[in-house]
Formats: C-alpha cells, structure tokens, sequence
C-alpha cells in the first residue's frame, strides 16, 4: 500500500490513471486556493459568501494536511530517504516539504493560539504560498528551477555586479545632489532607491537630479542599467535553450519493451 500511494503522489507516472488525476486535482486545488484568497480580499464578496468560503478552505486544508503526511510517510522509499527517522527528517528539510508545512501549519495555529484578527488575516495570506506547490506538478515549472539552478553561478556573480553598480550609483550621486537637495540625498542609503529606479528605467519622478552634472550621470546610469538588469534574462534564456537541447538529444525510452532508444526518434511514430 505504502508503494501504491507513493506512486500515485508522484506526478512522473503518466500511465497511471490515478496518479494523473490525482495531479490534476491538486492542480485545480491551488489554483482555487489563489482565487479564493484573492477574492476574499473584496469586502462585498467576502461578506456574502463567507461560509463557502469557510467550508472551502476547510476542505482544501484537510486535503493539503493528508497530502504533507503522506508525502512525509512514503518519503522513504526514495534511496536519499531511506533512513526511517534520519531520512524523513532530511525530506521534511527539503524546500518542497517546507512549502507544504507553510500553507498547512497557519490554519492550525489559531487553534491552540489566541491570536489577533490582523494577525489572522495574515495567516490566512500564507495559503498563497501553494502557489509555490505548482513546481511539483508543472513540467513547465520544473523546466524553469533545473535552469536556475544550472545557471546559479552565473545569476550570482550579475547579482553581485548590480549590487555594486548600485552602491556606486547611489554614492556618486549622494556626492554630486547632497548639497543641493539635502532631503531627497541625505544619505547613500537613501540615494539607493533613486540609484535602482534609474538603474531598472522605471523613474517614479518623486526624487530627481536637478544638478547639470547629476543629469549627467543619470543618464549615463540609466544606459548603464539596461545592459546590467538584462544580463539575468539573457542568462535564463541561455539556459532554457541549454536544456531544451539535453531533453532533445536524452535518450528515449520505449513505453512497450521499457528499452533505452540510443538515438532520439519521432515520437509520434512509434505505435500506440
């Protein structure tokens, strides 16, 4: 049984009827979920339909809360989570396990908390985190956290470089406007939010360079930040590509004899 449930919770198994509309369930839950929240956020709405809402936020938390237990429960029979308590404890670590507990345990905590109405209102915001649920179920989604985290390093170092090129804006800037608006510069911390909506191009208008030499080097960091914040799209998409190639040239496997194919074929010719 405990094999039977495993397969079905994992989204890999595309022949089994189970686990696929299990998925699809999930699916359509979160989604929900999303909707739910953001709805419940209209006063007219939420004050007319506050028990179903109620009710469906029961049903999905329950839904969720068995998910996580089984999830915690079947963990071990991946090799990496092998180790009864060790591994479970290990898999209860993992990013997608943390997710799971976060949309989970704020339902839970008014229970055994007295805890204020803003409070709860807060709490009740963490259920869009099975947003983040979706990574599990999406190829889409996993297509996208395999290149990023193949690309990590490259993402760091540009993260490292706009960060610097941040700092150097911002205290340039604090040099040149200070005297002149000692409000809108007094500090470099301060400068900084001029230094990243010059930098990202997005110019607000609430604090300018009014210095001939401060529009200057706005302009000059307003170029300079077209090229830096779109170095990252530029290395995702690389990365896309990257492993949109790999899923191409992987071997394939035969749904029939279950034989690794050396060459990548037509799909749709083999017979069904």
């Amino acid at each position: 049984m405990k094999q039977r449930i495993g397969e079905i919770l994992e989204p890999e198994s595309k022949s089994d009827f189970l686990s696929r509309g299990f998925n699809i369930f999930i699916i359509c839950l979160i989604i929900l979920n999303v909707f739910a929240v953001a709805l419940e956020t209209v006063r007219e709405i939420s004050e007319i339909y506050s028990g179903p809402f109620k009710v469906f936020e029961w049903f999905s938390m329950v839904v969720f809360t068995i998910e996580y237990v089984l999830r915690v429960w079947t963990c071990t029979l991946k090799p990496e989570f092998a180790a009864p308590v060790s591994g479970r404890i290990r898999y209860m670590l993992t990013p997608s396990a943390i997710i799971d507990l976060m949309v989970v345990v704020p339902f839970y905590l008014p229970f055994f908390f007295d805890l204020d109405l803003r409070f709860l209102r807060v709490l009740r915001l963490f259920r869009l985190f099975t947003l983040f649920k979706m990574a599990r179920y999406s190829k889409s989604l996993h297509l996208f956290k395999e290149v990023l985290n193949d690309t990590r390093q490259e993402l760091l170092i540009v993260l490292a470089v706009t960060m610097g090129m941040l700092v150097f804006a911002s205290g340039v800037i604090y040099f040149i406007e200070n005297k002149a608006q000692p409000e809108a510069f007094s500090s470099i911390p301060a400068a900084m939010w001029w230094a990243v909506s010059t930098m990202t191009t997005v110019g607000y208008g609430d604090v300018y360079p009014i210095t001939t030499v401060g529009n200057f080097f706005g302009g000059f960091i307003s170029i300079l930040g077209l090229g830096t914040f779109g170095l990252p799209v530029g290395i995702i998409a690389y990365g896309f590509i990257e492993e949109l190639q790999k899923q191409k040239t992987r071997p394939f496997e035969c749904p029939h004899c279950g034989k690794g194919l050396e060459a990548p074929i037509d799909r749709r010719s083999l017979p069904r």
